[in-house]
């Protein structure tokens, strides 16, 4: 293990890394090519966008699988800033990053030195050296947050505090580019499952071989058994054959359709949908066994939440790679949508509660505005406070008929449950402050399926 000071580097292990920061902070990465600048917004990856080709954060961990980067990636810069945005780095125990290899092997550890009035830190970066990878202590500190930050690094980031509305109107709050929920693993070696717990006969290949050895796994975990969906199947062939086309795993094609699109133009709507995309694999039990190892993996597998399930393979012929995409899903329906919603109207009024303000009251008006806008975004592609036409939130909601003196809206995509959606929103300062502002009376939540992200999530507000 390597005790790291500032400007130290040390060449690093083929394979998967692990990246920690033990303490009150929240991890950022920033992935960028030679020039130091960003490919796109899809490269900043944070608490609200948990993802990208070969980087992933969970339960504040970040993993690196340098050989699933995007095309052009060569550098994965280290960002910790404080998990409560109102409190300097200063005040807080000097952040301590830990680097891990594949075999959970510690390989370098950095300290840097006390910040003072900085607001963001980058810790490290780890970048390529001809054939291979190096890891380097930085160390460098920002005083203008994440958003500086990110900014300098190229990410096309919208203000949380915008220019206000009309003064009759509460401020709006965009959320950064749509994140890719996408499970990107590398290539086995495969362990064996345990004979005790092996799902079926190696065997089975196609969907009907993988749900019965799927269904073995939920019933040993005491998960209901989720029905193979020939929609499903279908979206997740052509998304199998496009990876295999183009050689890499990733949520989109070249011309920029989601594996959640395909599943939205085969006519099924779905209320919560996950998706495992991987590439190595020779058979489904394959498949299966390498889920199996990791818990984040294995959650789709067990969830009970999911009713419906597809998968298929495709060969990139070129190089022989096998490349796997898996479906997870359950059906929309009128009763699900109410209860996912009444879910985010309580987790919000929950909040409320705890900073001792009055509960907001459910909106029908507000609630077909916000319902409308999820379902627009998601059927027309597109993320913003601003709809293509230019109609802003006050707008959508007079139009839906709600007379209220003031209106505020949260917008949010890719995020799964209405826990994790709202545990985003209460994360983000703009956010936050429209779910804890005392004047607000009233709200109504949308959530819609499908676009590029997979999930469009709404909440509007309203004084009266």
């Amino acid at each position: 293990m390597s005790e790291l000071v500032p400007g130290g580097n040390r060449p690093l292990p083929d394979g998967v890394l692990t990246i920690g920061v033990p303490g009150p902070f929240d991890l950022s990465v920033l992935i960028t090519d030679d020039s130091g600048k960003v490919g796109g917004d899809a490269d900043f990856v944070f608490y609200n966008q948990p993802s990208a080709p070969g980087t992933r954060l969970t339960d504040d961990v970040i993993t690196v699988d340098p050989r699933r980067l995007r095309a052009g990636a060569s550098r994965i810069t280290v960002v910790v800033s404080p998990a409560d945005p109102d409190t300097p780095l200063g005040r807080l125990p000097v952040p301590s990053l830990r680097l891990s290899g594949p075999g959970g092997e510690l390989l370098a550890r950095f300290t840097p030195p006390r910040p003072d009035r900085e607001t963001v830190l980058l810790l490290a970066e780890i970048y390529r050296r001809g054939t291979g990878w190096k890891v380097r202590a930085l160390g460098q500190g920002y005083a203008d947050g994440l958003a500086g930050v990110a900014r300098d690094f190229g990410v096309d980031v919208t203000d949380e505090d915008p220019a206000p509305p009309p003064p009759a109107h509460a401020p709006t709050v965009q959320m950064p580019a749509p994140p890719m929920a996408t499970v990107q693993m590398p290539t086995p070696p495969m362990p064996p499952v345990p004979a005790a717990r092996r799902p079926g006969p190696d065997g089975g290949h196609g969907s009907e071989g993988f749900g019965a050895l799927v269904n073995a796994e939920r019933a040993w975990a005491g998960a209901p058994p989720v029905t193979i969906d020939a929609r499903l199947v279908s979206a997740a062939e052509a998304h199998a054959a496009t990876m295999a086309a183009q050689g890499r795993l990733s949520v989109e094609s070249p011309d920029g359709v989601s594996v959640f699109q395909r599943v939205t133009i085969r006519g099924y709507a779905y209320l919560t949908v996950a998706e495992h995309l991987v590439s190595g694999p020779r058979s489904p039990a394959d498949f299966l066994t390498y889920c199996l190892k990791d818990p984040h993996t294995r959650r789709p597998l067990r969830d009970p939440a999911f009713t419906d399930a597809g998968i298929a393979s495709a060969v990139d012929r070129r190089t022989g790679d096998v490349y796997w995409t898996a479906l997870w899903a359950r059906p929309l329906s009128a009763e699900g949508l109410r209860g996912t919603v009444a879910e985010v109207v309580a987790l919000t009024n929950g909040h409320r509660a705890t900073a001792g303000l009055r509960p907001l009251a459910d909106d029908t008006r507000l609630a077909s505005a916000a319902q409308a806008y999820s379902t627009d975004m998601a059927e027309r592609g597109f993320y913003s406070h601003t709809s293509p036409e230019g109609l802003e939130p006050w707008d959508r909601a007079r139009a839906a008929g709600a007379a209220h003196r003031g209106i505020g809206e949260n917008i949010a995509c890719g995020q799964r449950t209405a826990a994790e959606v709202v545990e985003g929103w209460m994360n983000s300062p703009g956010h936050r402050a429209n779910i804890l502002k005392p004047d607000f009376t009233h709200i109504g939540v949308g959530f819609a399926g499908g676009g590029r992200a997979g999930t469009y999530w709404t909440q509007l507000f309203g004084l009266v």
